[in-house]
């Protein structure tokens, strides 16, 4: 399976270079591509915020001729209207996802930056958004990275990769 890396507003090379080599080692191909999304109209001015669903909704326009999944990485914070924020937003059994790194830098709580724990944490949030374009749904288990997450904590405990039962459904 064709994994597409997409950075829109997103400015950490080292980082977008790091999660490609990671995912090249899951799913063997992994590409970067440039989406030239306008995503201002995504902006809620009173959040200060993305609406995730209307980037996913801009980007699927432009990915129709692409085979795969479609993962957008980028550095705004992202929300859906029931939610305070999200990490991250995907389409169970679809080919888009989107990952926000914004509140993963541990700088957002502690004020200390910690490149390694961001790394970690892009990577479990990239991994559990794809795992739903896979069609998974969230694992009771802990250990699974498709545990769900509401707080920087949650990312933090669950497991860095799938349970055997989610690993099962996934095609790699």
């Amino acid at each position: 399976m064709k994994i597409f890396l997409a950075p829109v507003r997103f400015s950490n090379s080292a980082l977008l270079s790091s999660v490609k080599d990671d995912l090249s080692r899951i799913f063997k191909e992994t590409t970067i591509i440039d989406l030239d999304l306008n995503i201002d109209d995504a902006y809620t001015k009173e959040r200060e915020q993305y609406f995730s669903t209307q980037i996913i909704s801009q980007a699927i326009k432009r990915t129709g001729n692409l085979n795969g999944k479609i993962i957008i990485l980028t550095d705004v914070d992202l929300y859906i209207p029931v939610l305070t924020f999200i990490f991250g937003e995907a389409q169970l059994n679809g080919k888009h996802s989107i990952v926000s790194v914004c509140r993963l830098h541990e700088e957002f709580y502690s004020g200390i930056t910690d490149e390694i724990l961001l790394k970690e944490r892009t990577l479990k949030e990239v991994l559990h958004e794809l795992g739903h374009n896979f069609g998974l749904k969230h694992c009771i288990d802990w250990d699974c990275v498709m545990h769900s997450s509401t707080s920087i904590e949650e990312v933090d405990i669950k497991g860095n990769f799938y349970c055997n039962e989610c690993k099962k459904k996934i095609i790699f």
